[in-house]
């Protein structure tokens, strides 16, 4: 009988000739990724009774929950970060000019096919888009990574998820994800190791696959993952920060499910409040009346999802009773947005454009919303109270769906406003990294 990815990785890591789904593993990770957060892991790492990191170089720090500072406890646990990562000689530490802890990740070559990556971040499933096996882990178990080096995991059940077809006109993988999500609910992939195969997968850009396993823990998921291939291996030349070893499923591993999704008949969706399940064809709730648009987060907000939106809005203004609020993932994507001019048609149309960071996602601060009002929001959860104000409701979308809708002032089906997607893709083919923000 073979194994999947999984299993491979694990078994890999943890030094056994395999292992089975159930049984405890104990692995070093490559990669422990922590952000704001870090302040409160540290003060956990002090009660352990180490006086150093075991490895300082598997650890990865980014500051992106609440930049810059919205007050002073924000800022004292960013200045506590600082002096954390000089007193344990911290390499990989990006400060509140980088972005979103998981594109940053990936855009300085820290996510490799076949390696083991935590992060004190629920979708560091992210990770998977890259062949990873990418996992949350919680702020305690980050501190004992720092203490000890190593974490145990239980070896998930597998499910494989073939996605067929090719998606229609308005339909995105934001669709697909949500579509998928509200097909199996929340706890549909409930501690499972998720694979996302088929054909259409293999046809998913980098940032296509990143927004399908980031939402991947809203299916309750312990790691979503797409098989590298040449797209992937393509995105890290010059890029990787060492060698690495891709990592595939054996065809004849035994999958605990195996889950058909044909995409050519997906309509554009749209997750209701208050939950990332209560999914709807986003011609069933066309006309819900939206005071604030959100563009950002690590779900959507990167440069092809900056590039539908200015398509969209291109000569347009958007409704008057309505917020655009967009915030890119990385200052390296906002940097390549003004290049090409999308930063320019966005504000033009009545946009507002905010530091790269995570932003309202989780409510601290920037473009909360005020009783009553509705955001409709490119980001991946919309439980009560997520946006900073439990008096609110939060709809979730496809960056068209939201241009669609900031034009509108209301839910509006993406399809009413076409864009080439052909064009944008030359743009984005001619796009380059750009040389001011050089990995560190």
């Amino acid at each position: 009988m073979g194994k999947t990815f999984n299993e491979k990785i694990l078994a890999r890591y943890s030094g056994e000739n395999e292992v089975r789904p159930g049984q405890i593993v104990e692995v070093v990770p490559d990669v422990a990724m922590s952000h704001d957060n870090t302040a409160a892991i540290a003060k956990t790492f002090e009660t352990i009774g180490v006086d150093r990191l075991y490895d300082p170089d598997i650890h990865l720090i980014v500051l992106d929950h609440c930049v810059p500072p919205a007050n002073a406890t924000f800022a004292n646990n960013h200045k506590a970060i600082r002096a954390f990562v000089k007193k344990h000689g911290i390499r990989h530490f990006y400060d509140i000019n980088s972005g979103i802890c998981h594109q940053v990740m990936a855009e300085n070559g820290h996510c490799l096919p076949g390696t083991v990556m935590t992060g004190s971040d629920s979708h560091s499933t992210t990770y998977g888009a890259f062949g990873a096996f990418g996992t949350g882990v919680t702020r305690s178990e980050t501190a004992v990574i720092m203490a000890t080096g190593r974490i145990w995991f239980r070896v998930p059940e597998t499910m494989r998820m073939n996605l067929r077809g090719e998606l229609p006109e308005g339909a995105y993988v934001k669709d697909v994800a949500l579509h998928i999500t509200g097909t199996i609910r929340a706890d549909g992939a409930l501690y499972r190791a998720v694979e996302f195969a088929g054909p259409a997968a293999a046809g998913f850009s980098v940032s296509e696959r990143m927004t399908l396993c980031n939402l991947a823990v809203e299916m309750g998921a312990k790691v979503g993952y797409v098989p590298p291939d040449r797209v992937v291996f393509d995105y890290l030349e010059g890029r990787a920060r060492k060698e690495y070893e891709p990592v595939y499923s054996d065809e004849d591993c035994e999958y605990d499910s195996v889950l058909e999704f044909d995409l050519s008949k997906l309509e554009p969706q749209v997750a209701c409040p208050h939950t990332v399940d209560n999914v709807k064809p986003v011609r069933e709730v066309e006309g819900e009346s939206i005071e604030q648009v959100f563009v950002g987060s690590c779900n959507n907000a990167r440069l092809d999802d900056l590039a539908i939106v200015a398509h969209v809005l291109e000569g347009k203004r958007i409704s008057p009773d309505t917020r655009l609020l967009v915030i890119p993932a990385s200052s390296r994507v906002m940097l390549d947005a003004m290049n090409l001019g999308y930063i320019n048609r966005i504000v033009s149309a009545g946009g507002t454009l905010s530091t790269p960071g995570c932003g309202p996602c989780m409510g601290n601060h920037l473009g909360v919303p005020a009783h009553e009002e509705k955001t409709l929001s490119t980001s991946n959860r919309n439980f009560r109270g997520r946006m900073g104000n439990p008096e609110s409701e939060v709809f979730l979308a496809s960056p068209h769906t939201a241009a669609a809708t900031a034009l509108a002032g209301r839910i509006t089906d993406p399809r009413n406003h076409p864009v080439d997607m052909d064009r944008i893709r030359e743009e984005l083919k001619g796009a380059k990294l750009t040389p001011e923000l050089a990995a560190k």
